[in-house]
């Protein structure tokens, strides 16, 4: 059997006296799309932040594609592992096309012209092919959103974060970003995403890990965690957030 594409043993991080995460172990095979659940304040973005190193983390190991994180080149490994944030983090002055051609060319030292290209596949992959020369200003949340996706996946990342996507747009923009996710998890892309989107965790997770303060309460599939949880907090937890969300917004 192959190597895990991502490998995470017994990850410890704390701010001071409080301790974020403690002991947290799981692995990801290539095509797996990993959802984290669970309240504010379990660790989900942190782990998502000592992933790509955003965050660095006191103890434990982070593998990608079988190589420790920590002894990695910083740029190397973001060139690897693509993130989208809550908040669009997009360069206001620059238009859509700009936004996502400036990873390959900076980074990736790919040519203006071989950077407009790939930006313009990226965005009519994720369904704004007339918005190329839109400013953030002009866009939507949710097309912002996909900006920001677009930006990740020209980078050609081995493994997506996502953390919260859609936590910040309204609920009539939130579908139009879970349905490109849903997308790319049918294209096989490897994901490991931080939501509170129940119907989009049902549907397109691989694996759903619950986190309650700092620790792995439950994982396992889907159906499983949704119909007959091992653990009482993650019934609890899955019934009180469905009643709030609906069940989650449908793509």
């Amino acid at each position: 059997m192959s190597d895990p594409l991502l490998d995470v043993e017994d990850l410890q991080k704390s701010y001071g006296d409080e301790t974020v995460l403690d002991g947290i172990d799981f692995s990801m095979d290539q095509r797996d799309v990993q959802v984290l659940i669970g309240p504010s304040g379990s660790g989900k973005s942190t782990l998502l932040r000592c992933v790509n190193r955003l965050t660095e983390f006191e103890g434990g190991t982070i593998r990608l594609d079988g190589a420790d994180v920590t002894a990695m080149n910083v740029n190397d490994l973001r060139r690897q592992v693509g993130m989208v944030f809550q908040d669009f983090n997009l360069f206001a002055h620059l238009t859509a096309e700009e936004n996502v051609a400036l990873g390959p060319r900076r980074v990736l030292g790919r040519s203006k012209g071989e950077a407009h290209e790939r930006a313009v596949a990226e965005l009519e992959r994720v369904g704004l092919a007339g918005q190329t020369g839109s400013y953030p200003a002009e866009l939507s949340g949710g097309q912002k959103q996909r900006v920001g996706i677009a930006r990740a996946l020209a980078m050609d990342p081995k493994l997506m974060l996502f953390d919260e996507p859609t936590s910040a747009l309204d609920p009539e923009l939130i579908g139009e970003v879970l349905g490109v996710m849903r997308e790319l998890a049918e294209e096989g892309m490897t994901m490991l995403c931080v939501t509170h989107e129940m119907g989009f965790a049902r549907q397109a997770a691989t694996d759903i890990m619950f986190l309650d303060g700092g620790h792995i309460v439950e994982h396992g599939d889907p159906e499983r965690l949704f119909t007959n949880p091992e653990h009482e907090r993650t019934g609890e937890f899955l019934r009180r957030l469905t009643e709030l969300h609906g069940g989650g917004t449908e793509p």
